[in-house]
């Protein structure tokens, strides 16, 4: 069960081939005679100011692609449970660490635990508004809810956790409940995993929202080699609350 590491997720196109054409599809080619327990590890994210051939999002390219499982952490206990089953699972899993996620730190028990592929985890209940948000930006969305309820504002957070085997349910019940959603991610808007999700929430939650769902993600460019430059390529905290305020008000 071998756990590859290709570091940035950038250079992953030097492999696209083999694990595209190969990879993801030898289980359906034989089929289902061959097993493919392969783990790629991966970075993405900008924040270092090294430019657009290190810091690109890009785990869209592989949620288009059947045959592939695609996981984005966004805390250490999450990271720990959903790599040990991603070793455990038959098929290959592109599994996706923002760089900037690093540093944080978080209890993990002792003992032995597993964290299935495909539960989406709700980081914050709240009951005004969703808000959809994947690998860090999970924590400026958090920090976004704890900066709104100053003002009376309840947010909930959700957190996907993995993109493919993905969580609609998870997602559609706290739309049922707030009517009202907002999706987070750190890749570029157009062609986005936001799109999907929001896809997702028109067919199967549209008569229970009370607007239309909104999208905050990178602009489609290419990112600056500057550290100052590539801050402003993302979403920051403000930038969420601003977004929040303003979706309340219509």
């Amino acid at each position: 069960r071998p756990v590859a590491e290709i570091s940035f997720i950038d250079f992953i196109t030097l492999a696209m081939d083999q694990i595209v054409n190969e990879a993801a599809k030898i289980m359906a080619f034989s089929p289902g005679l061959y097993k493919i327990p392969l783990v790629i590890r991966t970075q993405c994210g900008t924040g270092r100011g090294i430019g657009g051939h290190h810091e690109q999002s890009l785990e869209a390219w592989f949620v288009h692609t059947p045959g592939l499982k695609v996981v984005m952490p966004s805390t250490p206990y999450d990271a720990k449970g959903l790599l040990k089953t991603s070793i455990r699972d038959n098929e290959p899993v592109i599994f996706i660490e923002n760089k900037k996620l690093y540093p944080v730190e978080g209890e993990i028990p002792e003992e032995e635990y597993l964290i299935p592929l495909g539960k989406a985890d709700v980081k914050r209940k709240g009951t005004d508004l969703t808000v959809i948000s994947t690998s860090f930006m999970v924590h400026l969305s958090l920090e976004a809810a704890r900066i709104l309820e100053e003002s009376g504002i309840s947010i909930e957070v959700i957190d996907p956790r993995t993109l493919v085997p993905f969580d609609k349910d998870t997602i559609i019940n706290s739309v049922k409940k707030t009517g009202k959603v907002l999706i987070v991610h750190e890749a570029v808007k157009r062609g986005g995993i936001g799109g999907e999700i929001s896809a997702i929430i028109a067919e199967e939650a549209f008569d229970y929202l009370k607007g239309p769902i909104f999208r905050l993600a990178a602009p489609n460019i290419v990112i600056p080699s500057n550290y100052i430059l590539d801050e402003y390529c993302i979403p920051k905290v403000e930038d969420i609350v601003l977004k929040v305020r303003e979706i309340l008000k219509k």
